[in-house]
């Protein structure tokens, strides 16, 4: 097997509206593509974030910290981007926090989803800076 990236990330949400606004509308995230049941959202290129409604039959109860499941996004101000969310009534998981890759925040969608917010240090004084993710659990 020989795989080249991550294509998407599919969550089942409980309202597929309310989720559009908070990913598309709250978060800035473009759409790329929108079914009658199934949106995709992100950049032109790279990965993306595919919303679909969960089944009536089996509805999604499980909170993400009890599902192991924690979406990381990089951005480029973390105490604005915080700011503004919480200006949205956008709730928080755990306030920023300062580590020796970046800065991070984790909150949370309409159906309780974890977002982990990272915005990295790209001060002087670091010798290397990774080119991927650097994400934070909850704990």
């Amino acid at each position: 097997m020989n795989i080249k990236r991550i294509g998407n990330i599919i969550l089942e949400v409980k309202d597929l509206d309310i989720s559009i606004k908070f990913y598309h509308e709250v978060l800035g995230m473009p759409i790329k593509n929108e079914r009658r049941n199934w949106v995709d959202l992100g950049q032109q290129s790279g990965g993306v974030l595919s919303l679909h409604p969960a089944s009536l039959t089996t509805p999604n109860t499980e909170t993400s910290k009890g599902n192991g499941i924690l979406i990381g996004l990089t951005v480029g101000d973390l105490q604005s981007a915080m700011e503004e969310l919480k200006k949205s009534n956008v709730k928080v998981f755990r306030d920023d926090q300062k580590r020796q890759a970046g800065k991070n925040a984790i909150i949370l969608d309409p159906d309780g989803y974890m977002i982990s917010l990272f915005e990295p240090d790209f001060s002087e004084d670091k010798a290397t800076q990774t080119t991927g993710y650097v994400g934070f659990t909850p704990e």
